[in-house]
């Protein structure tokens, strides 16, 4: 196994299908009947629901007890009396002024709410406070649209339309035929640099009954425009699965990128794309996961964003934006297959920058290598052969870094820069992380004696 070959394929790959005709298509299905994830070369919505049950319940208490208190003591004269005149003129007039004294108050509105609104107040505004808390907290539908509304009128003057034409040879066609697909890009500045997926422009592929050549023509069209602008490749990583591309135009409207460390899981994502040549299309949805690690059947291991933001075919390239319109991510995949739905993945930003600058810079990507081919080792497999667990080195190549170090095909590597490693994947992540030029220190087993080497990793060849 090669130094950047992957485990066993979980996931299958797939190319845009091209436009042919009834017969290629027939050739095509023979060729392959299924497949699992799709590179879509090429809407979630939400509802969102406030159920708020509260119930106002307004309560008042009436105190009816009455107090008495002595406010004199009267004692009648022995002689005649006059009881009615002293005593019933008095205590009647008192109760007729009360009454109108009373009468006038409550007819006053200041003075009724003076007297009594006091309490029935503060049992409102309490009542109220109850209700209002859960409110203030729900998501409102309108400023969810707004914000969909909001994103899309920001991002899309940003996101290209691509067709690809190729060329197709088959034994059942005399001659080569033309056939063509849609994708998806992101313009990166206002002179016309694009970034997209590899497997948009760089579709080649074969089978007993057909050849797909890579792309012949490359075609842009931008928001609003149907003019179809000419592009040139200008660099390719198949290990990625990015390109970047040119048009001969300026005042073009760049993406602004995200940052893709800090996206969450359930925050908002928007795709948008050119699915199946509808260009400019978007559909909304969620972040899915984060760090979801993807194998596909040809091999090729991705760490992706998943989304349930719909992408279709001809999405790839396209854009997954937030709530801010900032790019998070490059739509890349989608799982298919029976009984499912809502699972497309996408290339976080923060990856794809330092290939996007490489491949305008060097017209490839430049990664370090050790020069090995390994086997990974477990521990039935080291048992079984008076080896120990690691990765064996099946064969070093010639003035390589690892020939260099004096790394020889039997050892068995059991460290790296001081951490345990089992695996060629766990190995090609550490070598990863440094650059052409940079030492790294192995550990190996050789013939039951450990032993530590340092080399000086070098650049990888084009064909690696």
């Amino acid at each position: 196994m090669n130094e950047n070959e992957n485990n066993e394929n979980v996931v299958n790959g797939e190319n845009s299908v091209p436009n042919t005709s009834p017969a290629q298509e027939n050739m095509a299905s023979s060729a392959s009947s299924h497949s699992s994830i799709n590179h879509s070369t090429e809407n979630a919505t939400y509802m969102v629901q406030n159920v708020a049950n509260n119930q106002h319940h307004k309560q008042e208490q009436k105190n009816t007890q009455n107090t008495y208190r002595p406010v004199g003591e009267w004692k009648a004269p022995k002689e005649k009396s006059h009881v009615g005149r002293s005593f019933g003129i008095p205590f009647l007039s008192g109760l007729l002024g009360t009454t109108v004294a009373l009468s006038i108050c409550f007819g006053v509105p200041e003075i009724k709410n003076l007297i009594i609104g006091e309490n029935h107040t503060s049992s409102t505004s309490t009542s109220q406070s109850q209700v209002s808390n859960p409110v203030s907290n729900a998501v409102s539908l309108a400023n969810y649209s707004e914000t969909g509304i909001a994103v899309a009128d920001k991002v899309r003057p940003s996101i290209v339309g691509i067709r690809v034409e190729f060329s197709v040879d088959s034994i059942f066609y005399p001659s080569t035929q033309t056939s063509t697909a849609e994708g998806s890009g992101i313009i990166m500045t206002e002179d016309g640099y694009i970034l997209t997926n590899n497997h948009i422009v760089s579709s080649s592929s074969s089978s007993s009954f057909y050849e797909v050549s890579k792309a012949n023509k490359v075609t842009v069209y931008l928001y609003g425009d149907d003019t179809g602008y000419e592009a040139e490749i200008v660099g390719m990583d198949d290990q990625t699965d990015l390109a970047v591309i040119k048009i001969d135009k300026t005042g073009l409207t760049a993406a602004e990128l995200g940052d893709s460390d800090s996206v969450l899981v359930g925050e908002y994502a928007m795709a948008i794309g050119n699915p199946l040549g509808l260009q400019n299309s978007v559909s909304a949805g969620i972040i899915s996961a984060t760090n979801r690690d993807i194998t596909t059947t040809d091999g090729k291991s991705y760490t992706l964003i998943q989304t349930d933001a719909a992408i279709n075919a001809g999405n790839s390239g396209g854009a997954l934006v937030n709530a801010d319109g900032k790019v998070i991510g490059i739509n890349t995949l989608k799982l298919t297959g029976d009984n499912v739905e809502g699972m497309g993945f996408a290339i976080p930003i923060n990856s794809a920058k330092d290939i996007y600058e490489q491949l305008v810079e060097y017209k490839k990507v430049k990664r370090p290598t050790i020069g090995i081919t390994g086997i990974d080792l477990d521990e039935e497999t080291a048992k079984a052969n008076h080896l120990v667990v690691g990765v064996y080195v099946r064969s070093v190549e010639d003035f390589s870094a690892a020939q260099k170090a004096d790394l020889r095909p039997g050892d068995v590597i059991i460290e790296a820069d001081g951490q345990k490693i089992t695996t060629m994947d766990e190995l090609n992540e550490i070598k990863n992380s440094h650059k052409i030029g940079d030492t790294m220190t192995l550990k190996v087993n050789r013939n039951g004696t450990e032993k530590t080497i340092t080399l000086t990793l070098q650049e990888q060849a084009d064909n690696q």
